[in-house]
């Protein structure tokens, strides 16, 4: 038997590489995303949303060919809304799962945990959903963040209060990184314009009775109430203070009264209220009339900016990859640094520590059962109803 020379082996080595190059996505090992979401626990409506995001995203990466000629493929795990399992899923994201890159979970309590998995393992983490400054002020070099900041949730109540005359504001939160941030933000915006703050209080993440704290707040009878909320304490904070007959002029939170199941379970109690969002899908973004309908056609219900968040923070990490032309995540990292770009969801781009720079919170209040954009000025497509009139008048 004849040994092969070696230019037939060189030969054959050559047709191998061709053939691996002109392999079909399908062909070739998957691009491996990896993250974990809140789908049960207390962040489970807007994690739902978040993680559809990400799957409508990927779909739509490999529709057009996939990324680097690889299909893209995520592997999700449910860190039920705690900060500690988020951590663990992370490590074995990384370590068993091997996947190529991480995506960011739901919520800043549980992506400044998970941060320090990422970091230590550098791997770049687009957090589309993570809102408090201090995760992206600590030195990390592989966060980048997609959303406005938390201190910003509730300018726009604010900002309307004042220039109605409105004279005092109360100040709830639940008692975790987010809800403390945007509180704070709130009470800081305030101040500078010149709202008297009568109350500021914390709440236990889980509290469902908040009868003691909204009777404080109908004694002290601000002009507005503020709430720094996630979907479960929305709901029961409205109920309770119809039922106490808590009546200020202005009523707004931040997280949760965007989902549509806030009106769904409140009916005409939710109308009036004022609820901070970072997107709508009428706001006048490029790719904004096809996300939309793509994502409807997918799941059957419209998106929550919790769904373009995710979608949005998918795009711009296949972008910087794209760009860079490599799965490095050095590489990656430096374009994402320098990366400017406009999506459905809004602007992107970040300042030398992943910090968003660029894009723009909106509010808006429940009309007649449908959300309409009544700040800021440039963005609103409907006028504000003002003062909000007691519950018997709803």
């Amino acid at each position: 038997m004849t040994r092969p020379s070696w230019k037939s082996i060189a030969a054959a080595a050559v047709a191998a590489a061709v053939m691996a190059v002109a392999l079909p996505a399908a062909a070739q090992a998957p691009i491996k995303l990896g993250a974990s979401i809140s789908l049960t626990g207390t962040y489970a409506k807007p994690g739902a949303y978040q993680k559809e995001g990400y799957e409508l995203c990927a779909q739509e990466a490999n529709d057009k060919g996939g990324l680097l000629g690889r299909k893209v493929e995520f592997v999700i795990y449910d860190d039920q809304s705690t900060p500690a399992t988020g951590v663990r899923l992370y490590e074995k994201l990384i370590t068993e799962d091997k996947v190529d890159a991480v995506m960011g979970p739901y919520s800043s309590p549980i992506t400044e945990a998970v941060a320090n998995v990422s970091e230590k393992y550098k791997k770049v983490m687009v957090s589309p959903l993570a809102a408090t400054t201090s995760i992206f002020k600590k030195g990390r070099k592989y966060i980048f963040m997609v959303i406005s900041p938390a201190e910003v949730y509730l300018e726009g109540l604010v900002d309307i209060a004042v220039k109605r005359g409105l004279k005092t504001i109360a100040i709830l939160n639940e008692d975790t990184l987010f809800a403390k941030s945007s509180a704070n933000g709130v009470a800081e915006l305030a101040k500078k314009r010149g709202l008297q703050i009568v109350l500021q209080e914390a709440y236990p993440k889980g509290n469902t009775d908040f009868s003691a704290l909204l009777t404080k707040i109908k004694a002290a009878n601000p002009d507005v109430v503020g709430a720094s909320t996630y979907f479960d304490d929305a709901i029961a904070i409205t109920r309770q203070m119809k039922e106490l007959n808590v009546n200020p002029k202005m009523y707004g939170v931040t997280v949760g009264g965007d989902l549509p199941e806030f009106y769904d379970l409140l009916k005409q109690n939710a109308e009036y209220i004022y609820g901070a969002t970072q997107w709508e899908h009428t706001l006048p973004y490029p790719g904004q009339k096809e996300f939309f309908a793509a994502y409807k056609s997918k799941f059957n219900r419209e998106p929550a900016y919790h769904s373009a968040a995710g979608y949005a923070g998918c795009v711009v990490y296949l972008e910087a990859v794209k760009r860079a032309g490599t799965l490095d995540a050095d590489k990656v990292r430096e374009i994402l640094l320098k990366m400017e770009t406009k999506t459905m969801f809004g602007d992107y781009k970040v300042d030398a520590d992943g910090f968003q720079t660029a894009h723009k919170m909106v509010m808006f209040q429940w009309q007649d059962g449908k959300k309409v954009t009544i700040w800021p000025d440039e963005l609103a497509n409907g006028k504000v109803r003002f003062p909000t009139p007691p519950w018997s008048q709803r």
